[in-house]
């Protein structure tokens, strides 16, 4: 694999709908205007494909691992641009009937699908808001493993929305050799008016790591409200570039020099003295 010591990014933020043909156009305006603009790694937000107003409406958009329409029409994409492209989420096929995973999935710039990373921490809260009850595990298994993936930077970091309140989750990704990591969401307007920029950033300091946060951002036709301010943080908790609310690109160049150089000399990673695991189901 040729190694690169800079690289561009661009988080897409959405504002997805109910309808999956609409919004796989509306990824393929934004992956190409995202490669336009320089990026070579895509990075597309939680629920991308759909929004869905019910559980018997995703789950007709579920598929099996590795095929189907809309895994074919990510392969394409990423390979047509010649970029790696990591695709929020998307229900991917579980053997337990009527539940499926929220998976995150990467392709490299050959459109080869060479990353799958299932959402290990489920959504299940109450929030002052118009929907005021959230129970994703009515509708999802938890994955078991924490995921990376080696690319031409270096080794990625995958984790998914929720994820991002679990910091024991990204110590794993840390061990395991991420240089980097994404955290593609969609956080509700409140939660993220409260928590966003602030975990974001947290994410980033603890780990000494860019993070990549792609968010939705507006209201969707389910009448759910997502914050957006999608972004990305450098290794000293500095936001690089941040969205308002609507679909937008949040475009930043990521040096690796720049990473290595915190690391280096300022190598708190190195003095930690707790080792955390992650508890299977």
């Amino acid at each position: 694999m040729h190694r690169v010591d800079k690289l561009t990014v661009a988080a897409v933020q959405m504002v997805s709908s109910d309808k999956l043909d609409a919004n796989l156009m509306a990824v393929e305006r934004l992956v190409h205007d995202a490669v336009k603009a320089g990026a070579s790694l895509v990075v597309l937000p939680e629920n991308f494909a759909l929004m869905a107003n019910n559980a018997a409406q995703l789950l007709s958009t579920t598929e099996p691992l590795g095929e189907g329409p809309v895994q074919d029409f990510l392969k394409r994409l990423s390979a047509q641009h010649q970029c790696w492209l990591v695709a929020g989420s998307f229900p991917i096929k579980t053997t337990v009937n009527e539940k499926v995973y929220a998976c995150c999935l990467v392709y490299n710039e050959r459109g080869q699908q060479v990353a799958a990373y299932n959402k290990l921490h489920l959504f299940d809260v109450d929030i002052a808001d118009n929907k005021g009850r959230y129970r994703e595990s009515d509708t999802f298994k938890a994955g078991q493993e924490a995921v990376v993936v080696d690319t031409p930077f270096g080794v990625m970091g995958l984790s998914i929305c929720y994820d991002l309140r679990f910091p024991e989750l990204y110590r794993q990704l840390l061990q395991k050799g991420a240089e980097f990591i994404v955290a593609p969401s969609a956080f509700t307007e409140v939660t993220g008016r409260a928590h966003w920029s602030l975990l974001c950033r947290a994410r980033a300091v603890e780990n000494s790591c860019y993070l990549i946060a792609p968010n939705q951002g507006g209201r969707h036709a389910n009448n759910r409200v997502t914050y957006g301010h999608s972004m990305v943080v450098d290794p000293w908790g500095k936001v690089m570039v941040e969205l308002g609310s609507g679909e937008g690109l949040a475009i930043a160049t990521l040096k690796k020099t720049d990473s290595e150089k915190i690391r280096t000399t300022f190598p708190a990673i190195q003095h930690g003295r707790f080792s955390m695991t992650i508890k299977s189901d």
